[in-house]
């Protein structure tokens, strides 16, 4: 069947998940590891599909609660980021502090627990809604970054490509004022400054003074054919889904549930609060990641 882009979009303007009754139960990491080794052993070979959740443990921020409500004000727009050069100052001024957070960030235990499911032969794939290239760091050698990469930088003009350092580094230069401010840090490589920005000087192209913009899907934003085809042909190979770590608040996320139904792929979820696919998985683990791995790791060995 005919794979199409979409917009990377929240899940509806409530910005939350339905209200429920149900009130949901958290498992302990020991329980939630023997049901998760069940259900790997009778689907052995999983797309694993993770999300902010994950790189929680590492000092990232995520963006939502339990509910899948906006923690903090929603991220920037593609659209505004290119239109409006203001958004532009507020966005490279905020990365100042926050940027380095996620470039210095580690892998967690749960990172190498995914990492150590590939190597038991258990993941067909890992496709990460995460930019901050902690999978790689763990040792995981199959990857599809379905939002791109925090750590690289591309003009939208001439296509030119360079490290977010070097960005980083000139913006800190053209900006010396601005090593002054500390703030919170916010989800993929923002901060939570609100200052007067009016005088920030972004970084142009080096080549065609053209606007650099990290190499991430933004919010509004297409995520690339190549990439969900390359995801989606995984799925169609794998015995089953196995999410870790989202909300699946996102369509980009929640659409890999809406085709593993519909090709009878069974689906579990192992997050901290409740997901968008809750009504979709066959199980659903609302557990702590890193611990409830480690409880599965020793039967799958």
């Amino acid at each position: 069947m005919p794979v199409m882009t979409h917009r990377t979009r929240p899940f509806s303007t409530s910005q939350r998940l339905p209200e429920t009754d149900e009130v949901p139960v958290q498992h302990e990491p020991e329980q939630a590891g023997d049901m998760l080794v069940d259900f790997i052993r009778k689907h052995p070979r999983l797309l694993v599909l993770t999300g902010a959740g994950v790189s929680t443990d590492s000092g990232i921020p995520d963006y939502r609660d339990g509910d899948g409500a906006w923690k903090r004000k929603q991220p920037v727009q593609h659209q505004a980021f290119m239109e409006s050069f203001e958004t532009r100052q507020r966005y490279w001024g905020r990365s100042l502090i926050g940027w380095p957070v996620m470039r210095n960030a580690s892998p967690n235990p749960s990172h190498h627990h995914i990492a150590q499911l590939e190597l038991l032969n258990h993941t067909s794939l890992v496709v990460t809604q995460n930019v901050d290239r902690l999978h790689q760091k763990a040792g995981t050698q199959g990857v599809v970054d379905l939002h791109g990469r925090a750590d690289e930088v591309i003009c939208m003009g001439c296509g030119f490509r360079c490290s977010r350092d070097e960005v980083h580094n000139q913006c800190d230069t053209l900006n010396p004022r601005f090593r002054q401010y500390q703030a919170a840090t916010a989800p993929d490589g923002d901060a939570d400054l609100d200052v007067d920005f009016s005088d920030f000087k972004p970084a142009d192209c080096p080549q065609c003074a053209g606007i650099l913009k990290p190499d991430v899907v933004f919010f509004g934003d297409f995520v690339p054919k190549q990439r969900v085809d390359a995801a989606l042909d995984s799925l169609r190979e794998s015995d089953g889904l196995l999410v870790v770590g989202s909300s699946l608040m996102v369509y980009s996320g929640f659409r890999f549930c809406r085709y593993a139904k519909e090709w009878g792929k069974p689906i579990a979820t192992l997050n901290l609060g409740r997901t968008r696919a809750d009504d979709l998985a066959d199980l659903k683990l609302n557990a702590r990641i890193a611990e409830t791995l480690e409880a599965s790791l020793p039967a799958l060995s």
